[in-house]
């Protein structure tokens, strides 16, 4: 009744799972035949159902070839969140539940149906271990699979995206996409028409990775940021030459500060002429104060590599704005990375948006269930363990400094390790990860450190994580695609049975409790909590989870600035007070509610900037694969389109056309939107003095330039096709003024490194929230 009563007001989690448990039961009553089929007679049957849609067939066939392909029979709810997969759904399945199995058998059955699969990962180790892992099974159903990463060339991804299933990081089908929007020649094109995107981790490639848009650039003469910058604001003090704000997401200079700087570079800093050392003495400060070393970055073979908030790893290919990037270089005394122009860019929430059929699976979808709702129309469907979950999650540890915590977790630590239990420690970022690493072993405890910068050893330290008396410190990565195995075990890959871990190891670390999850603090989003908690307590397993929090973490301190509860503290420095566990848990709230705003704003703007996207790429389409081109220059310039092709043949002419059209296309929307970014700061600067609504005042100078970009790119295609030249050898492109980059390159831009503008507007918003009470 409970259940009918969500589904009737819509509640996230509500979809009805009885039409999948029937068909799973049907499936079963299936299984003695389908046993009895050869090898050829089961992929023949799997082709039949090209021809017919038989869901609970497919389940059976399915079944039945994962395991004679693979070694494993998928569990019922297994089969359950297949068909919540294949009915547009996002599946949550709990940590060990076989996520990577039920998402092949979906991939297939869409497959089966005529329908190309890309399935969407957060990193290239996942989608290539996918991939092949998960090959067997799809070439016994007759489904072909590939999977591309970063080191892919052209042609190996257009091979891998001409199979029926294609495996990929989210990143690089971006990147795909983005160089597609660039080609000069068909031929040249790499992505099929989109059709099913079933993306796994969906919360982490849905929501974290939503505000992170994906960048093509290309070469430009830009500057590398001066040095003299950089020791210049590592000499200025805080407080007397510079102030950071409560949540430590900007940073100003006092006027003690500007006599400073204008002393020792001897300019007047505020003067009109002065506005670019202004600029770049601010980008120097930020970079100085507010982006730290092995918390934001981290410094390895020589560049800066950015750490990704969500997950602890490194980024690959994320950079910041060419600025700030250049200065955070600058700081390290590192050489300058390649800055360019941005020639296009799209966030992921666009990327996605582009597929018609969309589905996923992930075992945190329920605290983000509104925003996969809102942004992407997904509805979740919560699949039940195969076997009860018995972890025993323990109440918040709360402290009152940062110090009492440590000497606690470290305590903590040395009595579950000493009972042989396994522990996996959760930290925050990659300093205080080592900075415990030390603590333990000055306490004689050996550990194994995992962080971004020994990222490629993560499949091999989770594969022994849960091995007796092991101990395990890790950032937010702490295996998230994996799975933690009690007495450890030679293989990474996940939804084997428990059985092939167990033996006389697992049950001693069975007996000792299991894996033992500790939190050195919240993080900022509860979601990522849960990830942390899901590493302990797999497939029945036993194991525990406890979170140490202090009034001095970052969360508390930048959240809930200013809140200073009554609760007394022990002779420890523990605080059992309910008003002062209240306090963390609304500062996670209102860092909740900031992000979720941030992303809303996020998408509103791109919303418009992707409407204008797509009406220039119909026309580029248009031009790119017909003759559009050759026909707008015969109307708009017939004298000189009847005299290049007197001279050089209608054909070459056609192709001048289209390349004439083509560049000054890209060129119109290149221009545009570095205006746009421009336009966008400016707005907030404007509408933050006069109380305006900044994206309303957006898109009232954004909406009449984007109508004037197809004009625009028009009138320049006419006045450089009449430039051209041509001889008994051809036409000279070269006349028009054609010159392209001379390198492109991808990245992902950092939008908010220490707060955008959008994000300061968003200051008042943590008052509200402070005084918001339940």
């Amino acid at each position: 009744m409970r259940d009918r009563l969500r589904r009737l007001v819509q509640k996230p989690g509500s979809v009805d799972l009885g039409p999948f448990r029937a068909l799973a039961e049907e499936a079963g009553a299936r299984e003695s035949r389908v046993r009895e089929l050869s090898d050829a007679g089961l992929t023949a049957a799997a082709s039949d159902l090209r021809e017919k849609e038989d869901l609970a067939e497919l389940c059976a066939l399915g079944r039945e070839a994962a395991r004679r392909a693979l070694g494993e029979r998928p569990y019922d709810v297994q089969l359950i969140g297949t068909l919540a997969l294949l009915s547009g759904h996002v599946a949550e399945m709990a940590t060990g539940e076989g996520k990577t199995l039920a998402g092949a058998l979906a991939a297939a059955g869409y497959a089966l149906r005529g329908r190309q699969v890309h399935v969407m990962s957060v990193n290239d180790y996942l989608a290539r271990r996918d991939a092949e892992w998960m090959e067997p099974l799809y070439s016994l159903l007759g489904v072909t699979a590939g999977w591309v990463g970063q080191s892919s060339t052209p042609e190996e991804r257009r091979a891998a995206y001409r199979a029926d299933v294609t495996y990929a990081p989210v990143s690089e089908v971006g990147f795909d996409l983005l160089r597609d929007r660039l080609v000069t020649d068909p031929a040249d094109l790499v992505l099929p028409e989109p059709s099913v995107a079933l993306i796994d981790e969906a919360d982490s490639v849905l929501v974290d990775e939503a505000m992170v848009p994906l960048v093509l650039a290309g070469a430009a003469d830009l500057d590398a940021a001066d040095p003299q910058y950089a020791d210049l604001v590592r000499r200025l003090r805080p407080g007397l030459h510079y102030t950071t704000d409560d949540e430590a997401r900007n940073v100003q200079l006092t006027p003690a500060g500007a006599r400073e700087v204008e002393r020792v570079l001897g300019v007047d800093l505020y003067a009109p002429d002065q506005l670019g050392t202004l600029t770049a003495v601010n980008v120097a400060l930020h970079a100085e104060v507010l982006l730290v070393r092995d918390v934001d970055y981290i410094v390895r073979d020589g560049a800066v590599k950015l750490v990704s908030e969500s997950r602890g790893r490194v980024a690959l290919l994320q950079r910041w704005p060419d600025g700030l990037q250049a200065a955070v270089e600058a700081k390290e005394a590192l050489e300058a990375s390649p800055s360019g122009e941005i020639l296009d860019s799209i966030t992921v929430q666009e990327l996605i948006g582009r597929y018609p059929v969309r589905c996923g699976m992930t075992g945190t979808a329920m605290a983000v269930a509104g925003q996969l709702t809102e942004f992407y129309a997904l509805q979740i469907a919560v699949v039940p363990p195969n076997r009860p979950c018995v972890r025993v999650d323990e109440p918040d540890r709360l402290y009152a400094t940062a110090a009492d915590k440590e000497v606690a977790i470290v305590e903590e630590i040395a009595a579950a390790h000493a009972a042989g239990r396994p522990v996996l420690i959760g930290t925050g970022d990659v300093a205080e990860s080592e900075r415990l690493a030390r603590r333990l072993a000055r306490a004689g405890l050996d550990r194994v450190v995992l962080n971004a910068k020994n990222d490629a050893e993560e499949a091999a330290i989770i594969a022994e994580a849960g091995a007796y008396g092991a101990i395990t410190v890790s950032t937010q990565m702490a295996g998230r695609g994996t799975d933690i195995r009690l007495g450890g075990s030679p293989s990474a890959e996940p939804g084997r049975a428990p059985a092939e871990a167990g033996g006389s190891d697992h049950d001693r670390v069975a007996e000792a409790g299991g894996l033992l999850v500790i939190g050195t603090g919240r993080y900022h989003s509860s979601r990522l909590d849960d990830q942390l908690r899901g590493r302990a307590g797999r497939q029945g397993d036993p194991g525990g989870s406890v979170f140490f929090t202090s009034l001095q973490d970052d969360l508390v301190t930048r959240y809930a600035p200013g809140e200073e509860p009554d609760d007394p503290a022990d002779d420890q420095g523990r605080i059992t007070g309910k008003g002062a566990h209240w306090l963390v848990g609304h500062a996670q709230r209102v860092a909740e509610g900031v992000d979720l705003e941030l992303h809303r704003n996020t998408w509103r703007y791109n919303h418009l900037i992707g409407l204008q996207r797509r009406e220039l790429l119909a026309e580029r389409d248009d031009v790119l694969r017909g003759d559009a081109a050759d026909r707008a220059m015969a109307a708009a310039a017939p004298a000189k389109h009847a005299e290049l092709a007197g001279t050089a043949g209608a054909d070459a002419v056609a192709e001048a056309a289209r390349q004439v059209v083509l560049y000054q296309l890209d060129r119109c929307w290149a221009e545009h939107l570095a205006y746009l970014a421009d336009l966008r700061e400016g707005i907030h600067l404007r509408s933050l003095g006069r109380g305006l609504d900044p994206l309303v005042e957006f898109n009232r100078e954004a909406v009449p330039a984007g109508k004037r970009l197809l004009a625009d790119a028009r009138k320049r295609s006419v006045a450089a096709f009449e430039a051209l030249t041509a001889s008994g050898d051809g036409i000279d492109l070269d006349s028009a003024g054609l010159k392209r980059p001379s390198a492109t390159w991808t990245y992902l831009v950092h939008d908010n490194p220490f707060g955008s503008l959008d994000e300061r507007a968003l200051r008042g918003m943590i008052n509200m929230f402070r005084r918001r009470r339940r």
